[in-house]
């Protein structure tokens, strides 16, 4: 990619909140890796988005529940871009039910991706991090790892997980100058809620309303890029829902 501008690593970036994201550090003059699992229509997409703004992105496929391919993905991308400053951690699934019925394959598959996954990618990374000295790590987590939320224990107890792994991450990274810090969403205007009826909840959200991908975004790039003495903070991007 190109010399003196940031390099991002964003997952599950070829649609909503991961898009957002990477397109919110590409205004910003980040160049963009964008990671998929498996719609590589929508990653081109987020990439030709990209590369509209003037800076340099490129799609890379791998699944983040595998430390195979993501070790593999990313010693390539190291390989040809040299460094990575941005790792944004935004992969992640919903198997929603109430927990008595809730299938072992349906309990493994949301952890595997969204608190083994962050594992993964930031094992490789961070290792990279370290070498450069300078880093900045940004986790998904969600309201649902706070406070709960019924049908959703996997989902809860994965995103609960990101944020005690950030803090621990805060405290092991900080010396080598890495930050790494976690963003929490509430309901946001998504493929993944799009068939929820959040009517009843947006009357216990003080802002009245749900959120769009890019107003989560923009939080994640002020952590990534401008926070430079904010480490080991969950912030809240929900409406004022958990106060």
């Amino acid at each position: 990619m190109t010399e003196n501008r940031k390099v991002a690593l964003v997952t599950g970036a070829s649609r909503g909140i991961g898009r957002a994201c990477a397109l919110s550090l590409a205004k910003a003059g980040c160049d963009v890796i964008v990671n998929y699992a498996g719609n590589e229509a929508k990653a081109n997409e987020t990439v030709e988005q990209i590369k509209a703004l003037g800076v340099n992105a490129e799609a890379v496929r791998f699944d983040v529940s595998s430390k195979a391919e993501v070790d593999s993905a990313v010693a390539e991308i190291i390989s040809k871009h040299e460094r990575i400053d941005i790792l944004v951690n935004n992969a992640g699934i919903t198997k929603d039910g109430l927990f008595i019925r809730m299938s072992e394959e349906a309990w493994d598959a949301v952890l595997n991706t969204n608190l083994k996954g962050a594992y993964n990618v930031t094992n490789a990374v961070s290792k990279i991090m370290i070498k450069q000295r300078t880093g900045a790590i940004v986790n998904m987590a969600s309201i649902a790892g706070v406070m709960g939320n019924a049908g959703q224990a996997n989902y809860s107890a994965a995103k609960a997980g990101l944020i005690g792994f950030t803090k621990s991450l805060a405290k092991e990274l900080g010396s080598r100058n890495i930050r790494v810090n976690a963003v929490a969403p509430g309901f946001v205007n998504t493929d993944m809620t799009k068939d929820l009826d959040i009517t009843k909840i947006v009357e216990h959200i003080p802002l009245r309303r749900a959120a769009e991908p890019e107003e989560v975004a923009s939080v994640v790039k002020f952590l990534a890029l401008d926070a430079n003495y904010v480490t080991g903070q969950v912030i809240g991007v929900d409406g004022g829902l958990v106060i």
